[in-house]
């Protein structure tokens, strides 16, 4: 069932290192470090090409730390208060998120947004907006979802993006290879009619570990001779082949030109970098901003919004000379405490550390003030739309897992049912995707900054003989001579070019051989009154998604004493509907005025839902509450008599009597911060209103305090002290 999948499921890799837990027996947070470290020399082992018996005894070890942290924390799990079955079953009921093609079976990996899910994503997606493109001055961008191949191919999408698959011949389904396989294997060792020994199980175990790293052929020999798979229709698999995770499809109607469906949004920033720089009138450093969808063709799509196969993405892309990643505006976030996991602690405590961000990168532990910043940023972020701050946390890539040109990595983890999950990366891609884009094209992707002062450089002269350079490029002498030229700027980069045709008469430059012939140079000082480079990139990346299914979590609570009432605690921002208006009665005289109201509410760019049904006021007030409305106006016969209404909060459920015209100006000051509830509650009187809609007047003056019933929370004439 959608339940089902929507809730359970395997856990990201990353979960089994969340717990906080001791026992006087073992430190849990140690216990999670060891498995962290254990993963981490498994991974070196594969990529070293180990042999098969060392692979399979760190293997086996890593097991044994993942079972034991397992049932240490199995007593503590007992006790989460979080009802899962309850949260799933109502976000499905108030369609925050349904499966899409419901009735044709479904699709998994695939889901739609219901009303308050759709309005929920998109007042998200304005605040990241509001905090991030237009706080700091961003270049926002909207470019294609369609991506022609030679850009992924670039990117190194087309080949790292594959996994081995095979095909049922008869009827064309397609299977990940490496999962069969295990698949065989954990079928074999259960079957109850074969016996094995020790050494043979541990062969076949041997086999399984190992089964993602099997070249096409080792797999075939294994699936079809040694396991014996046979395909659901009875026959035999087709040869493993790569699966490549992009959406593949032909741009025009020849079918000759290859495209996909983008992984990711940076591409379309990346490869327009120039025309962003003259935009910006050649000012760095500068960020540019893309919100919008990327596309994986996930094999085994699971864990509800948390691996889909369309997602939304918001993501940014920082431009900043490479020797100067300091951020003018660090000084305003650096005294903001952060919850970091670094590396060290993930190897060895197994502890977080609560640190000040420029603390953090005062003492290098987080690389440069640039991530820094937006690191804090990010952390500012979550916690205006709501997201639970003790649930968050950064945890810093170990070696094993960042790319080689990747200077530092920390990826903000939340805390759900599913455990620590990524939802947004903070990644220093140094000057990685500049460089690559500019060598596949050809084409400069440098930006200048001028100097307070000139400044001496050394610099290599050169002498091209321009007859050697046409014969032996052609058309790209040009790109050539600019090539030699760029590195000629500084004799540091030009040094080694040199060496090399003295030594041997020839070396690489971008892909061509130069010859000795072809250059001559010479060692020179020159004054400079501006530097050039390419720049690197700061990425912060979010996946809407994820943080929207947090979002929800966090929200999600049941009223105490009554498991029926279920509560999203929305921070108004960001409420799907800021306003409930419910009148008393069905008379017309009534309804006019909450018509009036909420059309006055909306009027103020307000979302407003009007509730006239039959319901008793109080289901009504608990159907407002699972959608997440913060506040509820009520009109009543004493509206009609002297145009005051009551404002409920959700939270608390106290309500006030306040004049009919303020309605507009209070909500929306609180809905944008300006006002809190707290304000509310000393400008206007409390009243006695059961959730049942009994109403009864307070004198203004009179001492009140709010307490809870069986029947709800309501205001009480304070005790004579």
């Amino acid at each position: 069932s959608f339940a089902a999948g929507f809730i359970t499921g395997c856990l990201p890799a990353v979960a089994l290192t969340m717990s906080t837990t001791t026992t006087p027996d073992m430190d849990t947070d140690a216990l999670a470090a060891k498995i962290t470290k254990q993963s981490s020399i498994v991974r070196q082992l594969k990529k070293d090409g180990a042999p098969s018996e060392q692979i399979g005894s760190a293997v086996d070890e890593l097991k044994e730390l993942k079972t034991l942290l397992a049932s240490l924390t199995i007593a503590e799990d007992g006790k989460d208060s979080f009802d899962k079955k309850a949260f799933d079953d109502m976000v499905i009921r108030k369609m925050f998120v349904i499966p899409s093609f419901e009735i044709h079976g479904g699709v998994k990996g695939l889901y739609d947004l219901g009303p308050p899910g759709c309005a929920l994503k998109a007042a998200i997606v304005d605040t990241w907006r509001k905090h991030f493109v237009l706080t700091e001055s961003m270049l926002e961008m909207d470019c294609t979802n369609l991506t022609p191949e030679c850009v992924l191919k670039t990117s190194g999408h087309v080949d790292r993006f594959t996994d081995l698959m095979v095909k049922d011949p008869e009827t064309g389904e397609c299977f990940r290879a490496d999962k069969l396989l295990e698949d065989a294997i954990d079928a074999l060792l259960e079957d109850k009619t074969k016996i094995f020994t020790n050494e043979e199980r541990e062969d076949h175990l041997r086999v399984q570990r190992q089964a993602d790293a099997f070249s096409p052929s080792e797999l075939d020999n294994l699936l079809q001779n040694v396991y014996q798979v046979k395909a659901p229709s009875g026959a035999n698999f087709s040869a493993s082949f790569p699966f490549n995770l992009m959406f593949k499809t032909t741009i025009g109607p020849e079918g000759t030109s290859v495209g996909f469906l983008r992984p990711e949004t940076a591409q379309g920033l990346f490869v327009n970098f120039r025309r962003l720089l003259d935009y910006n009138a050649q000012k760095m450093p500068f960020a540019a901003a893309q919100i919008g969808l990327g596309f994986r063709n996930e094999i085994s799509p699971r864990s509800g919004l948390l691996r889909v196969r369309e997602f939304t993405m918001a993501e940014i892309e920082h431009f900043v000379n490479p020797d100067d990643k300091a951020h003018p505006s660090f000084g305003n976030v650096k005294d903001k405490e952060l919850v970091l996991f670094g590396r060290d602690d993930q190897l060895g405590s197994g502890k977080t550390k609560t640190m000040a961000i420029g603390e953090a990168v005062a003492t290098k532990l987080v690389n440069n003030e640039t991530l820094g910043y937006f690191m804090a940023r990010t952390q500012l972020f979550m916690e205006k739309i709501g997201m639970d701050p003790a649930r968050l946390r950064f945890r810093q890539h170990l070696t094993t897992e960042m790319a080689h040109y990747a200077c530092d990595c920390w990826d903000l983890e939340i805390q759900s049912s599913y455990g620590w999950v990524e939802c947004v990366g903070h990644a220093d891609r140094a000057c990685y995707d500049l460089k690559v884009h500019s060598q596949a094209t050809k084409t400069a992707m440098d930006a200048t900054q001028k100097l307070e002062k000139p400044k001496d450089v050394t610099m290599a002269k050169l002498k091209f003989d321009r007859k050697l350079l046409g014969q032996a490029f052609k058309a790209d002498q040009r790109v050539v001579s600019r090539a030699l030229e760029s590195l000629a700027e500084d004799w540091q980069d030009f040094e080694p070019i040199a060496k090399a045709l003295e030594e041997t008469g020839s070396t690489e430059v971008d892909g061509y051989t130069i010859t000795k012939e072809m250059v001559t140079w010479k060692k020179a000082s020159k004054k400079v009154h501006e530097i050039k480079f390419t720049p690197s990139v700061i990425e912060p990346s979010f996946g809407i998604g994820r943080i929207l299914y947090s979002l929800l979590e966090h929200s999600y609570y049941q009223r105490e004493g009554d498991e029926q009432r279920n509560v999203m605690k929305f921070n108004p921002s960001v409420a799907p509907n800021k306003c409930a208006v419910l009148p008393i009665s069905s008379g017309d005289e009534v309804n006019a005025v909450v018509d009036a109201i909420a059309s006055d509410l909306m009027y103020n760019d307000l979302s407003t839902k009007v509730d006239k049904s039959g319901a008793a006021l109080g289901r009504r007030y608990a159907r407002a509450d699972e959608i997440g409305v913060p506040f509820a106006i009520t009109v009543d016969f004493e509206t009609l008599e002297n145009n005051t209404v009551t404002l409920r909060e959700r939270d608390s459920m106290a309500q006030v009597r306040m004049p009919k015209n303020d309605v507009s100006t209070v909500i929306g000051a609180m809905v944008h911060g300006k006002m809190s509830w707290e304000k509310v509650l000393g400008k206007y009187p409390l009243v006695q209103v059961a959730e049942d809609g009994e109403v009864a007047k307070t004198d203004s003056s009179t001492k009140t305090v709010v307490v809870s019933t069986s029947r709800g929370r309501f205001s009480r004439p304070a005790p004579a002290k």
